[in-house]
């Protein structure tokens, strides 16, 4: 009898472990300092690209610090809802997008003009709210980068105050700098560089295979709570170009066929190896996840 109870009682700890992730649990709230208005200047001029080390070179530009915060979008929301960019039907949030040239290539999937979704609202993983009439956020997320978005619905954001999504070429710039370094920061990774998996921030519980994102600019050197983060801007000056979540990518270009696009940074449920700069991720213009973010440049 023993026995079993002590099996039965392994049995439930093991069961409680895999309960699933409350995504309504209560998170700390921590003012980083960090201005999401803010955007950096990039040079024209010649950088290494990728794994390989390519001499690329682009025109100046400026890209945003941070991510586009939740509050960020859920402003742009209201804005254009209430001059008609944007409508609501059922549990969608649609925007016009004037399509992609379509090569009929093996597997291309054909993007037409039309209305897309922009966000879903009925997933229980969406931070924005909306109540019938206004746009809003879910208590404590007001900074963090804004999530569950397709590329449709970060390109409508860009497009809608005259700006635009990075190429990739533009992205890994900012991120890395001229030199060859594979992360924003230097040359190694620490468990408090950034948001990824198994890196045991505050927004983390493991109990329950669970990790949350961080607000933006939160790795920026200062201690939160006993938690000490590391200053980890990019060269000029950029905070989560690497962790916390995917960003979408402004090139449209079929990939053998696929009309994928390119997502590139890591994210807070990716290994640290994802967040090397070079590292691509793809998913198609309609794809939206937790983890999946955007900044713009101009």
């Amino acid at each position: 009898m023993k026995r079993l109870f002590l099996t039965l009682s392994l049995l439930a700890a093991l069961l409680a472990s895999c309960a699933p992730v409350d995504l309504n649990a209560p998170l700390p709230v921590y003012d980083t300092g960090v201005d999401p208005t803010s955007w950096a200047q990039v040079p024209a001029g010649e950088f290494l690209f990728g794994q390989h080390e390519e001499v690329k070179s682009t025109d100046a530009y400026e890209i945003m610090v941070t991510d586009v915060t939740t509050q960020q979008y859920a402003d742009f929301l209201n804005a254009a809802l209430a001059d008609g960019t944007i409508k609501v039907e059922g549990n969608s949030v649609l925007g016009y997008y004037p399509g992609d040239p379509f090569h009929g290539i093996k597997h291309e999937l054909e993007i037409k003009a039309g209305d897309w979704q922009y966000i879903p609202l009925a997933d229980p993983s969406q931070r924005v709210k909306f109540d019938g009439t206004r746009f809003t956020v879910q208590e404590g997320y007001e900074n963090h980068p804004m999530t569950m978005v397709t590329w449709f619905g970060a390109w409508g954001y860009c497009q809608y105050y005259g700006w635009r999504l990075p190429s990739e070429l533009e992205w890994e710039k900012a991120a890395r700098g001229t030199d060859a370094r594979p992360f924003p920061w230097g040359w190694e990774i620490q468990r408090n560089n950034a948001n990824f998996y198994a890196s045991r921030d505050p927004f983390e519980d493991m109990r329950t295979f669970g990790s949350r994102s961080t607000p933006v600019g939160f790795y920026n050197g200062n201690a939160y709570d006993g938690y000490q983060t590391l200053d980890s801007r990019s060269p000029y000056g950029l905070y989560d170009m690497a962790g916390n979540v995917w960003q979408w990518i402004g090139d449209v270009q079929p990939m053998e066929g696929f009309s994928d696009r390119w997502l590139k940074g890591g994210s807070k449920d990716t290994y640290d190896m994802d967040l090397r700069i070079w590292v691509r991720n793809s998913a198609p213009p309609m794809y939206f996840s937790p983890g999946v973010g955007f900044r713009c440049v101009r």
